[in-house]
């Protein structure tokens, strides 16, 4: 019985429990690794993706005979200069739009409250439930307008604080790229024989995985902001390169990032023009069609081959769990577990075959 899957998987179920609820026991413990952890984690992550997105660039160097040190340097200049001048171009036209919106946004909440006291008057010519609903929805609008100041408080010390722990990011990737080589022979060197062979491989399978999907995921995410920007600018809709942008960021979400991004679309649409709601929405769709059919098959393709029905209640669930950091990061911890497991099963399975030849 010891040698059954259904066993093994219950063990191994009960035994991660038991480790979950004695971690939670003695977590107080753990208080400084904790603190450590959240301190190096963005600057991590965003070394991470800008790895995945350089790693390419420094291999082409490096083919034309460039050694490490020189192709390292190229790479950190051109990425600098890429920066530059995105600031240089988009930085004085997106702090122009946010000055105005700042400006304009008493008066925007005072003209969202009358068109919701619009709506509230006329009520009486709405069923119950719609009343009921409405109700519990201006009551949680006044709660948001309300909050708004403290929010932005909150906002901007977070802000700055992460402007400080971004320091950071040149050091995470400065030694990725150094040393990137090494992690997988570090790792596996802790093992021998097959083990070895099978944990390179499973490091191998990760990392094909990951770059597929922050380069893939990235490429499609700036053609959804260049499609909008497009788009909002022949309808001539305020703010649009800010609600460009906001578009772009929100679509590296799977599936919920284009409904977060036409929210404040809409609403300034509607502050602007109450018909130009409807260009929005029709731009919107017309740009996720396209990424639907056309960009997202061609550049992501069947990488990470995940159902849309799990991709949702992965991203659901990890809100639950972990708010927008786990939105963000649900899909690719579950492409990391879903390789594990499967390189997992494939080892099982060859030892499975290996076993029934020596018995034959």
């Amino acid at each position: 019985m010891t040698n059954k899957l259904w066993f093994q998987a219950g063990i191994g179920i009960l035994l991660t429990m038991l480790i979950i609820f004695m971690f939670q026991q003695i977590r107080e413990v753990f208080n400084p690794l904790v603190i450590v952890a959240k301190t190096v984690f963005l600057p991590l992550l965003l070394g991470g993706v800008l790895f995945y997105l350089t790693r390419p660039l420094m291999k082409w160097l490096e083919s034309k005979k460039l050694p490490r040190w020189a192709s390292l340097t190229t790479v950190l200049i051109i990425l600098g200069l890429v920066f530059w001048l995105i600031y240089a171009i988009i930085g004085p036209v997106v702090n122009s739009q946010v000055s105005s919106l700042v400006d304009n946004s008493p008066q925007m909440i005072k003209e969202g409250e009358k068109a919701m006291d619009f709506v509230l008057n006329q009520k009486d010519r709405l069923p119950p439930a719609a009343i009921e609903s409405l109700e519990n929805a201006t009551g949680k609008l006044n709660d948001y307008v309300m909050g708004f100041g403290t929010w932005l408080i909150n906002f901007i010390q977070g802000f700055v604080q992460g402007l400080f722990l971004i320091i950071l990011v040149p050091f995470f990737l400065v030694y990725m790229l150094k040393d990137h080589e090494k992690f997988a022979p570090f790792i596996a060197g802790f093992f021998s024989g097959e083990r070895k062979t099978w944990i390179r491989k499973t490091l191998s399978d990760l990392d094909v995985t990951l770059r597929s999907y922050i380069q893939g995921q990235l490429l499609v995410s700036f053609l959804v902001g260049v499609m909008l920007l497009i788009g909002y600018l022949i309808i001539g809709l305020d703010y649009a390169l800010l609600l460009a942008l906001f578009g772009m960021f929100t679509n590296v979400i799977p599936f919920l990032g284009p409904y977060l991004a036409v929210i404040p679309a809409i609403f300034i649409a509607f502050l602007q023009e109450p018909q130009m709601v409807l260009y929005v929405g029709i731009i919107m769709l017309v740009a996720q069609q396209i990424e639907g059919n056309f960009i997202s098959p061609n550049v992501m393709g069947k990488a990470l081959d995940i159902h849309p029905l799990t991709v949702i209640t992965v991203i659901l669930a990890a809100g639950n769990i972990a708010g927008i950091w786990g939105i963000i990061l649900a899909i690719p911890f579950y492409a990391v577990v879903k390789t594990i497991l499967s390189n997992l099963y494939q080892k099982r399975t060859e030892i499975r075959h290996a076993a029934a030849k020596e018995v034959e």
